[in-house]
């Protein structure tokens, strides 16, 4: 598996659980653009609407030695997943007001292209921290071999 982005910044302002990989559709310079490491998930969030998952405000930047039609870099981009996980993760964002957000986007095995979403509840200040607390302290563990 080749991770091309991470979505750094979910981690630290959500508590992320269910994970799940979706497939992504992407036209053919968007692919050549992603197998470069030109894509990014900051600011990214997944929407439901009519029962079909999208992935909105996820950077592809365009290909440069394309020479025809160049799709917007910013574009909503629809996620590929079964019916039963689409209803699982709207019942929960309705229910108990949970986001999804996209943790990664990456290469699977098969060279398909695909990003991992999680269910995600907002993390208060004093979450962040906790969180950039215990960071600390596992860097000074590492760095001094305690």
């Amino acid at each position: 598996m080749k991770v091309i982005s991470n979505n750094k910044k979910a981690f630290y302002n959500y508590f992320v659980s269910d994970l799940v990989e979706a497939g992504i559709v992407l036209e053919g310079c968007e692919v050549k653009s992603v197998r470069a490491g030109g894509a990014s998930l900051t600011d990214s969030f997944v929407i439901i609407r009519n029962g079909e998952m999208f992935l909105k405000n996820a950077y592809i930047k365009p290909y440069e030695k394309t020479t025809s039609f160049k799709p917007d870099e910013r574009r909503t981009r629809k996620l590929l997943l079964n019916k039963s996980e689409i209803q699982k993760f709207e019942r929960m964002v309705k229910e108990k007001g949970y986001s999804i957000v996209p943790t990664k986007i990456y290469f699977n095995k098969a060279g398909k292209v695909k990003v991992e979403i999680g269910l995600a509840r907002g993390k208060k200040l004093y979450d962040k921290r906790q969180t950039l607390k215990e960071k600390s302290i596992k860097r000074d563990i590492a760095r001094y071999g305690v």
